[in-house]
């Protein structure tokens, strides 16, 4: 495993020869299965398990993203020993669509993307022996896993939140914000419009891109949506922004329940998402005499799992050490 690692320094100066050979032959040993979720609609995601594993991750990806972009991390986390399973959320991904238009981002209810991966908890691991159970999430998927970690239902050994989507920034005050979020919603046409200042998905190019450092993953993740029409997602819709804001609200007010131990990782260039909420989570739980690391993820973007071999590598190394340490 050690050797592995060491790998995940200098991953990007042979990427394509990578892509191609080892992560091409990994990524073709998946199982990709359904079910049913919330409403009827169909939820997509995809599993690499092995009998002589004993641990398993569950990964919680962010918006607009698809298991589709994630074989890289699925190759690290297995061959360190660990089974992967990958979701994809409702509205993106090959999961169900919710809209007439299939590419805005949008949810009927924030706890609808919770159900499913509560769901899909009990189907894939709580039926298995697993000796230890952990759970990784980016972004929105970390919003959506904080939610599920206060529920009952669900034991993991420890948890990691990778630039979790704790609050969202706004180009504007925030009561001006909510002012209009609140007149959309009250429009059947407007809460399921674009939000102002976002729209269609377009191929953005890497020099203007807020995300990440890394050109080789970025552009390999750009390639899954070109390539594929079906897995775009453009901008959200006024709704989804109304119903993730009061999500992040909703974790801070339940994050003491909480049990599992959280590790937070925080990048430092961050953009997308609001670091001072990921910073009051933080201070909820250790108030409240909870366990929660926080790591700055030095020079990184917002896409952490996705960045240049060194942070990456230093992000990923404090999850498994994290994760080592809960059992």
């Amino acid at each position: 495993m050690e050797q592995h690692k060491q790998r995940w320094l200098t991953r990007e100066h042979a990427f394509a020869a990578f892509a191609t050979g080892p992560l091409l032959d990994f990524w073709q040993r998946r199982e990709e299965c359904e079910f049913i979720g919330v409403d009827n609609i169909p939820i997509r995601y995809v599993r690499f398990l092995s009998a002589q594993h004993s641990k398993v991750i569950l990964i919680s990806p962010g918006r607009i993203e698809s298991y589709v972009k994630y074989p890289e991390l699925a190759y690290d986390l297995f061959h360190c020993g660990y089974d992967v399973i990958i979701i994809d959320h409702r509205g993106q991904g090959r999961s169900g669509r919710l809209l007439a238009d299939p590419y805005r981002g949008y949810v009927d209810d924030f706890e609808d993307y919770v159900d499913d991966l509560e769901q899909l908890y009990q189907r894939e691991i709580a039926t298995r022996h697993y000796r230890h159970r952990y759970v990784l999430a980016h972004s929105m998927g970390a919003a959506i896993t904080a939610l599920l970690l206060t529920r009952q239902s669900v034991s993991f050994d420890a948890a990691a939140l990778v630039a979790p989507m704790l609050g969202i920034p706004f180009p504007m005050p925030s009561w001006m914000a909510w002012r209009i979020l609140n007149w959309a919603e009250k429009r059947a046409d407007m809460r399921e419009s674009y939000a102002m200042g976002t729209g269609k998905w377009y191929p953005r190019p890497f020099a203007i891109n807020h995300v990440t450092h890394s050109r080789e993953r970025y552009r390999r993740s750009l390639r899954f949506y070109a390539d594929d029409p079906t897995l775009r997602v453009g901008g959200p819709t006024y709704h989804w922004v109304r119903e993730s804001v009061l999500a992040g609200q909703k974790i801070l007010y339940q994050a003491t329940d909480i049990t599992a131990p959280i590790l937070l990782l925080q990048a430092e260039e961050e953009s997308v998402v609001e670091n001072s909420a990921q910073e009051l989570f933080g201070k909820v739980m250790s108030e409240a005499g909870k366990p929660c690391d926080m790591k700055m993820i030095a020079g990184a973007r917002h896409e952490i799992l996705f960045e240049s071999d060194n942070m990456r590598a230093n992000a990923l190394s404090a999850i498994l050490s994290f994760f080592s340490h809960h059992r």
